[in-house]
C-alpha cells in the first residue's frame, strides 16, 4: 500500500461524500486516518478553522499541511499525483485492468518493443495489492505484503515503459472500428488500439439485503486489509462469509480487535488449513448455518446484524462492523453485447469459443475473446482458478498470444 499515511479525513459518518472519499483513499491504496467530527473536538474544531468558522465536509489535510475541501474524485486524483489523462491517442496494446494479471502482460509487452497503456480505476495490484499476505506465491517461503508485491510490479512495469492511468474508468469498447479498437473513458477521453486486453478482475458480491447499503464505508465493508484498522481495540467484528477470503480475512482481523464471529451461510466452505486455523482459533466464534437477513445502524454507523439460523429463529447480534466476503462477480458489466460471456458474465476465451455456438472466422488466438484482437485473462475470465499465480501466469500468456496478434495486422 502507498506510504502517504499523513492524509487525514475529517467528516461524519452520516456524510455520503465523506463515505465516497474515504472509498476513492482506500481503492487507490492511500493510507489515511479517519476522524470524526462529531466525537472529536479537536478534530471539529480544526475543520472550522480552516473553512472561516464554517463546518464543511469532508475537509482532507495532507502531509504538506495543504487540504481540500468536499473534493470531487478527480481533484484528489490530481492532488495525489496520479496520472488520469493519456499521453497518447493510439497505442498498440490497451490493458484495462492493473491487478498482477494485467501489470504481468504489460512488462512482458512493453519488454517487446510493444507501446503499452494499463488503465486501472481503483488500485493498482487489484485484489492483492490489499491482501495481508500472499503465503503461496512461487520463490516467496516466507510470505510477500500484498502491498509489496503490487508496489513491485507496478516498477518492474514501469522500468519497462508501461504507461498508467488511475483512477480512471473505462465506460465502453468498440471492437469493431476498422480493426482498431475505440475505447471510451469515463471523462469522455476516446483512444484507439490495435490490440485490447480485458483484466479488469472480479469484486466482492454484496448481500443485497436491508441495511447494507446505506452503511458501505461506514460499517459495512469488503477489505479487511483496507479498514480492519479502523476498528482497533472494537469487540464483536463480524465477518460474513464461509470461503477463503473470510477465513483469511477473520484471521487478519484478530490484529485489531479481540474477537470476531464469522456468520457462515452454511458450513465452511474454505481449505482445509483455512479451516483447521479459523475452527482452533480461540478469537473467532462459529456461527453456521447463518443467513443475514438485516444490517442494523444507529446514528449512522452498524450496530446489529440480524441473522436467521437453521431452525428459522432470528438472532441479533451486536456489532460495530460486518465485513463481507460471499464470493465474487466479474468486473464486465461494459463490455455487455460486445464479447461473449457465460451466465455469470466472465468472458468466453479461446478455444471455448468454438465449442459454443460462436461464428469465427478463423481459430481465435489463446485467451482472445469473440471480438478479433480483444483478449482476456485473469479472474474475469472463463475457467481462470482466482489465485495471484495464475493470474501472472495468464497475463504472461495473453502478452505472447497478443504478440502473435498483432503481427497478423
Amino acid at each position: 500500500m502507498t506510504e502517504q499515511s499523513a492524509v487525514t479525513v475529517y467528516g461524519a459518518t452520516w456524510c455520503p461524500d465523506c463515505r465516497r472519499s474515504k472509498k476513492f483513499l482506500s481503492e487507490q491504496l492511500i493510507r489515511f486516518q479517519w476522524v470524526d467530527i462529531e466525537e472529536n473536538e479537536d478534530g471539529r474544531k480544526l475543520v472550522e478553522a480552516k473553512n472561516n468558522g464554517k463546518r464543511i465536509i469532508p475537509t482532507i489535510v495532507f502531509e504538506d499541511g495543504s487540504f481540500l475541501v468536499e473534493p470531487s474524485n478527480a481533484d484528489l486524483a490530481s492532488k495525489l499525483g496520479l496520472q488520469t489523462k493519456p499521453k497518447r491517442e493510439v497505442y498498440d496494446l490497451v490493458i484495462i485492468g492493473g491487478g498482477p494479471c494485467g501489470l504481468t502482460a504489460a512488462l512482458y509487452a512493453a519488454r517487446e518493443g510493444v507501446e503499452t497503456l494499463v488503465i486501472e480505476r481503483s488500485g493498482l495490484g487489484g485484489q492483492a495489492g490489499t491482501t495481508a499476505e500472499i503465503a503461496n506465491f512461487p520463490g516467496f517461503p516466507d510470505g510477500v505484503a500484498g502491498a509489496e508485491f503490487a508496489d513491485r510490479l507496478v516498477a518492474q512495469a514501469k522500468k519497462f515503459g508501461v504507461e498508467i492511468l488511475q483512477a480512471q474508468e473505462v465506460n465502453a469498447i468498440d471492437p469493431d472500428e476498422m480493426g482498431v479498437k475505440a475505447i471510451d473513458l469515463g471523462d469522455g477521453t476516446h483512444i484507439h488500439a490495435d490490440a485490447v486486453l480485458i483484466a479488469t478482475g472480479a469484486s466482492y458480491r454484496r448481500l443485497g439485503v436491508p441495511g447494507e447499503e446505506d452503511h458501505i464505508g461506514a460499517g459495512v465493508h469488503y477489505c479487511a486489509t483496507c479498514d480492519g484498522p479502523f476498528y482497533k481495540g472494537a469487540d464483536n467484528v463480524t465477518v460474513i462469509g464461509g470461503g477463503n477470503s473470510a477465513t483469511e480475512e477473520s484471521l487478519h482481523l484478530l490484529k485489531f480487535v479481540p474477537r470476531v464471529h464469522m456468520l457462515v451461510r452454511g458450513d465452511l466452505t474454505a481449505s482445509k488449513t483455512a479451516i483447521d486455523k479459523v475452527t482452533t482459533e480461540p478469537g473467532i466464534t462459529l456461527h453456521l448455518n447463518a443467513k443475514v437477513r438485516e444490517i442494523k445502524g444507529q446514528s449512522g454507523k452498524v450496530n446489529q446484524v440480524v441473522y436467521e439460523t437453521k431452525d428459522g429463529a432470528t438472532e441479533t447480534l451486536d456489532t460495530p462492523a460486518a465485513f463481507v466476503f460471499i464470493g465474487q462477480k466479474p468486473n464486465t458489466d461494459f463490455l455487455k453485447g460486445r464479447v461473449r460471456m457465460d451466465e455469470y458474465g466472465f468472458i468466453v476465451t479461446g478455444h471455448d469459443l468454438m465449442h459454443g455456438g460462436e461464428k469465427m472466422t478463423r481459430v481465435p488466438f489463446n485467451m482472445e475473446t469473440s471480438a478479433a484482437g480483444v483478449f482476456a485473462a485473469g479472474d474475469c475470465r472463463v475457467g481462470s482458478t482466482k489465485q495471484v499465480a495464475s493470474a501472472v501466469g495468464e497475463g504472461a500468456s495473453a502478452a505472447i498470444a497478443i504478440r502473435e496478434y498483432l503481427k497478423t495486422i
